[in-house]
């Protein structure tokens, strides 16, 4: 069975850094990044629900307006997280417009704004586009150590690195894979349905064993039904095995700090998105700038043990050179590992 969702980056490697992270089986997204969005669709910006932001820098943030301008009117609410000072940002960003006629609009847009603190804890705002987006404070939200946020199938996961300034990395983890044995599910003699999808939440929810599932399906022979608990059908014709993890990594110094920081929270990711923003031959650049070069990014990733790997952020002083970046990462890289490339089209 594919996973739970599907991401790939936004723009180009030399573009501005972002990942989009499409939901397979539901018309769902999240952001990671919100810099130039102009490449996604606006059925896409629909779809997403949350936005993880790294940091503001220009690049990383500009595309708040764009998203705005699309939901706004049209989508209910979206929640958005980033480190130091989010709260003001988005507070600042919303202020320098005139609502003066946005509080008619027949749907309502609720940004869900949460800034990740240095010191653990997690503040939050509401802006309202009934009260002409001014911020509404709400009580702190919860977090578990570097869980950023959690739901039923999947978590994020967030730490600070060092940029110069804060900068959160963050891992993207499908809590389980819940995949159907199709032959034990035609043994059964059972087809596809929508109970299957409801089966799926209610074992990664953990829903008691007892608990029904009205199976309804339809074949050549018409439709049918039946009941099963469903701990009966878990162990008829489900397989758990452990789900996929994204890692996406972007603007920090090479420093032992840093790695050790990626160590503890994305050890082992599925696929790494991480930045590789010099050659190595300007590593001195890179230090000045506090990024990343190519093979400083390949190290990380062979430390973390990372089995694939997108390289992005690339430096537009290699334009027509991306080649040589990516043979960097390359380099050395473990024969049971990949590197990914953007995706296509």
């Amino acid at each position: 069975m594919h996973a739970l969702f599907e991401p790939w980056l936004v723009n180009d490697a030399f573009g501005d850094p972002g990942v989009y992270v499409d939901f397979r089986d539901e018309r769902r997204g999240l952001l990671f990044d919100l810099g130039d969005i102009a490449r996604l669709l606006p059925r896409q910006l629909m779809r997403i629900s949350h936005v993880f932001v790294t940091h503001t820098h220009m690049d990383h943030f500009s595309g708040f307006d764009h998203l705005l301008r699309v939901t706004l009117g049209r989508k209910a609410g979206i929640v958005m997280f980033g480190g130091p000072n989010f709260l003001a940002q988005i507070e600042h960003k919303l202020s320098a417009y005139t609502w003066n006629v946005v509080h008619r609009y027949e749907v309502e847009l609720v940004i869900d704004a949460r800034e990740i603190g240095v010191d653990g804890g997690g503040q939050r705002a509401l802006f309202s586009s009934r009260r002409r987006f001014a911020p509404e404070t709400v009580p702190s939200f919860d977090r578990s150590g570097d869980v950023v946020y959690d739901e039923a199938t999947f978590r994020v996961r967030g730490r600070f690195v060092d940029h110069g300034i804060p900068c959160v990395a963050y891992v993207l983890e499908e809590k389980a894979r819940v995949n159907v044995a199709k032959d034990r599910l035609a043994a059964l003699g059972v087809s596809t349905g929508g109970w299957l999808r409801e089966l799926k939440h209610a074992v990664l929810t953990g829903a008691p064993d007892e608990a029904i599932i009205d199976m309804r399906w339809r074949d050549r022979r018409g439709e049918h039904a039946m009941t099963r608990q469903v701990g009966e059908l878990r162990h008829l014709i489900l397989d758990i095995v452990p789900g996929q993890r994204i890692g996406y990594v972007t603007d920090l110094r090479y420093t032992e700090p840093n790695i050790e920081t990626l160590s503890q929270l994305m050890h082992d990711v599925d696929l790494l998105f991480i930045e590789s923003v010099f050659l190595d031959e300007d590593k001195a650049h890179g230090l000045r700038k506090n990024h990343l070069t190519a093979r400083q990014a390949d190290l990380i990733a062979r430390r973390i043990g990372a089995r694939a790997v997108v390289p992005f952020h690339f430096s537009p002083r290699y334009e027509g050179r991306s080649a040589a970046l990516i043979a960097e990462v390359q380099a050395a890289w473990s024969a049971t590992s990949a590197l990914v490339g953007e995706r296509p089209g």
